[in-house]
């Protein structure tokens, strides 16, 4: 059975007298696709700004490693140092450098496994000039996973929304990551677009073996690709497991799957 590469124990998190997560556990799997799903205001982004560093919890315990490593608690780290762990995410607002070109957009994200240092920058000797290199050849080739390395030399301003967004999981996936976090990545696309992004994140699955957890809207998409899907109301976990369990879940059709369908 696989082991868990992030296992998050009874979450809390109070923003003066409010609670905008109440004790949520969690856990993704090594090599596993885990969905979190909920409306606006249920916890979602609040829930990865914990475990990524941005937000300190008020209480609970995130514990993360790859797999066959001892789990590392990451309570409080800064975020630069939670993507060097080797956690990466995406943002609900496309965070990219508008006035940088695609293929620069996908090298900045190898920054925190880059070695050479200040010497080698002033002096560029041959090591710095092999890893830069490296970078350039490593940085083209997630362009091409994700299908806008015909774009490497376009400023990230000048693409489409929805090829932006694939810039900024080619640009997560620089870091070197066993977990991958993808906040609403679907977000404004349309269908044809959507489909594309699904087999993009079961692509990078199969291909890189590292776990994936998402917040997404598309129900379509999260049921058609998720392992497990996690729910969210009022920053308290109502339900989990498999798609079918979940879709079955009487608190879930309720509260998500029924006539608020349009809402989830």
């Amino acid at each position: 059975m696989a082991s868990p590469v992030l296992n998050v124990q009874d979450i809390c998190m109070d923003f003066g007298g409010i609670r905008a997560l109440d004790e949520v556990n969690l856990d993704v799997n090594a090599g596993e696709i885990a969905a979190l799903i909920g409306p606006n205001g249920a916890g979602k982004t609040t829930f990865f700004n914990c475990i990524t560093g941005i937000y300190k919890p008020t209480s609970g315990d995130v514990l993360v490693g790859r797999e066959g490593e001892k789990p590392r608690r990451i309570n409080g780290i800064k975020p630069n140092l939670v993507t060097e762990i080797g956690m990466a995410r995406t943002f609900q607002n496309i965070r990219l450098f508008p006035s940088m070109t695609t293929l620069e957009n996908v090298m900045i994200g190898t920054h925190c496994r880059t070695k050479s240092g200040i010497w080698g920058a002033v002096s560029h000797n041959r090591r710095t000039r092999r890893e830069e290199t490296e970078i350039i050849e490593k940085s083209y080739h997630l362009l091409e996973l994700v299908h806008l390395n015909e774009y490497a030399n376009e400023l990230a301003c000048n693409l489409p929304y929805g090829k932006q967004r694939r810039l900024e999981i080619a640009r997560a996936m620089a870091t070197d990551p066993f977990l991958l976090l993808l906040d609403e990545p679907a977000a404004g696309m349309n269908p044809q677009e959507t489909s594309e992004l699904k087999d993009l994140v079961l692509g990078i699955r199969e291909e890189y073996s590292i776990s994936i957890l998402l917040i997404e809207h598309d129900m379509k998409m999260v049921m058609s690709m998720s392992d497990r899907i996690f729910v969210l109301d009022y920053g308290r976990l109502i339900a989990h497991g498999t798609p079918r369990e979940v879709s079955d879940d009487p608190a879930v059709i309720k509260a998500y799957l029924g006539e608020g369908d349009d809402d989830v």
